[in-house]
């Protein structure tokens, strides 16, 4: 099987390695301004829709476009939404289609608009159709009532793609639909906060919300099957930022091993601390290799999809815990500090080993489709 990157992807990750180097590196005693990054990653570079067709203002690639770009943010540690936005949200808003969402694309394409997907709820954050939230037909519009929780970027979004039941049960997979709201809407709170890693989060409260008819997207109940996608593939995007972040902190603890010295010779020369640094390159290696195979295979029938992504996250949130870890430790004291990058970088794991689910319940999930294609 041939890995390697076309030239357009190649271009891609070069220029974006690149700027993000030289305009945007991460410097712990330098805040950066995240709102000029993102305008920056759309109207400049043209990133933000990468995975998005050329009517649409994007450049027409897929999840290996997605890939490059969340690899490269991921070592730079951008404090941008790009998962929740330009993967998660622009891929239901492609799929479901509709004058709103033809409408919405180009503008977060360009960086203009931010979208994102307000699904998770209190009783249940992985399950997608737990939902409690609810939406009625009221005149010749919908009402939304209902709460969300820990929503990602939901400060500073303009749109919010809300899951709400329109019939059934809370569990059913029937009956849950999805809709658009703008961030200002009446009877929308939110209360912002931000996650261990320093990125911003909201909870939404949405009491009697009133929203025109076409605020639907896509068929009435239906919206599960399209949901399942675009949490897939915005996990596997998510296995690519992780891909860079453990790079760069491998790279930023073998140099500081050759600097720091100890008994008079550099942490680097002792053979015990050289074993851990191979075994975290292995681990760097393993979830480049999971971020690979749920590339090449979010594109494929449901349950092919989820078998690959839920092994790929089940390695790759042991392999951000183990190369996070290790590197906090190498740097001695000062990696858990302010001071040095690594201790940013390690929150930022820490997030990702939790995000979409922990390795523990990506575990579970690969064994239980496993059985269920076993079965067959």
């Amino acid at each position: 099987m041939d890995l390697s990157l076309s030239d357009e992807q190649v271009m891609l990750r070069d220029t974006l390695t690149r700027y993000l180097a030289q305009s945007f590196a991460f410097d712990p005693h330098r805040p950066r301004d995240a709102a000029a990054l993102w305008r920056a990653l759309g109207r400049d570079l043209g990133v933000l829709g990468a995975t998005l067709p050329a009517d649409a203002g994007g450049l027409g690639g897929g999840a290996v476009e997605a890939m490059v770009v969340a690899d490269a943010l991921g070592e730079a540690l951008a404090p941008v939404p790009y998962i929740e936005t330009a993967v998660i949200a622009a891929g239901l808003l492609k799929r479901v289609g509709g004058d709103r969402a033809a409408a919405l694309l180009p503008a977060i394409a360009d960086g203009s608009a931010r979208a994102v997907l307000a699904a998770g709820e209190a009783d249940s954050r992985q399950a997608l159709e737990a939902v409690t939230t609810t939406a009625r037909q009221s005149g010749n519009g919908w009402t939304l009532d209902g709460e969300k929780v820990v929503i990602a970027g939901a400060p500073g979004a303009d749109w919010l793609l809300v899951t709400a039941r329109t019939s059934g049960n809370t569990r059913d997979v029937r009956g849950v639909s999805l809709f658009l709201v703008p961030a200002t809407a009446d009877g929308l709170s939110r209360h912002d906060y931000q996650l261990i890693d320093g990125l911003p989060a909201s909870d939404l409260t949405l009491a009697g919300v009133q929203l025109a008819a076409d605020a639907l997207l896509g068929s009435e109940g239906g919206a599960l099957p399209l949901l399942e996608q675009a949490r897939d593939e915005g996990i596997a995007a998510l296995c690519a930022e992780a891909a860079g972040l453990t790079r760069k902190m491998l790279a930023d603890t073998v140099a500081y091993t050759k600097e720091r010295q100890q008994f008079g010779q550099p942490l680097a020369s002792f053979q015990a601390l050289q074993h851990r640094m191979v075994d975290m390159f292995i681990a760097v290696e393993q979830a480049t290799s999971a971020a690979y195979l749920a590339a090449l295979h979010v594109g494929d029938e449901a349950a092919s999809r989820a078998r690959a992504i839920a092994a790929a996250k089940a390695m790759v949130a042991d392999a951000v815990r183990f190369v996070g870890q290790n590197a906090v430790q190498l740097h001695g004291g000062m990696g858990m500090t302010d001071e040095l990058a690594v201790g940013h970088y390690f929150r930022r794991a820490t997030a990702i080993e939790q995000q979409f689910g922990a390795g523990d319940h990506h575990a579970k999930r690969y064994a239980a489709l496993m059985r269920e294609e076993l079965a067959v």
